[in-house]
């Protein structure tokens, strides 16, 4: 049963990229998705958790977007006989590049799409980007007497509101791969993503130290394009 799954899948994939087409020409896309979230705290030991998103973007041109980006998951560590879990909720507005703004498709669009072969259409649709939004906690902590001493020692101490709400600096670097074809351009993305976050205080793990918290997102999403240029 799961070789006929894995070979379904893959089947599937090949398909879908075997009509790969150019970036959506289409001014909102909407997307959603889901992988696994991991944390850069105090506690070092990572425990990998499962994180979802939602997202909407609108195209400036077809390889320049700004967008709006929800996500709710669970940042997870132990170490040194303590362990937290914080069940997260963030939101953020981004906007993001594509290589093919910088391959000459952005000035013949239409022609482009006509000619590009399966690796350019992927290449042009690399991206990189960062935005600004707000991440809320919600921590749970069991912190060993011994480690809160040493924490102290370094000049830190244990966060009193397990609940804040604080600014967040987003990183994104993915790929869209847009298949099928339409009148109007493709109409469907899979997307693949990393985001790596960087917060403004050390509170993802109800641990304030020297250093800020950071944490990274993996994802596979799909998109789905709407309306039509005029």
């Amino acid at each position: 049963m799961r070789k006929k799954l894995l070979c379904t899948t893959i089947g599937m994939l090949s398909l879908m990229i075997g009509s790969v087409s150019a970036q959506f020409s289409r001014p909102l896309s909407v997307g959603a998705g889901a992988g696994v979230a991991y944390n850069l705290t105090d506690l070092a030991n990572v425990e990998a958790k499962f994180a979802f998103y939602g997202e909407a973007d609108y195209l400036i041109n077809p390889f320049i977007s700004v967008g709006l980006h929800g996500e709710k998951g669970t940042l997870s560590g132990n170490g040194h006989n303590s362990e937290f879990e914080n069940r997260y909720f963030a939101g953020n507005i981004n906007g993001k590049v594509r290589l093919g703004q910088f391959m000459g498709q952005a000035r013949n669009y239409s022609y482009y799409t006509l000619q590009a072969n399966t690796f350019e259409c992927i290449l042009s649709n690399v991206y990189v980007g960062a935005g600004a939004g707000l991440v809320k906690n919600r921590i749970k902590r069991q912190i060993d007497p011994f480690y809160v001493e040493a924490i102290a020692n370094q000049g830190g101490e244990l966060a009193e509101d397990l609940g804040e709400i604080h600014f967040v600096v987003p990183i994104n670097v993915g790929v869209d791969i847009p298949f099928g074809r339409t009148l109007y351009g493709p109409q469907w993305a899979i997307n693949v993503n990393y985001q790596h976050t960087l917060t403004t205080n050390d509170n993802l793990d109800g641990i304030k130290n020297k250093n800020n918290d950071q944490y990274g997102f993996v994802s596979l999403g799909l998109k789905y394009a709407l309306f039509n240029r005029k």
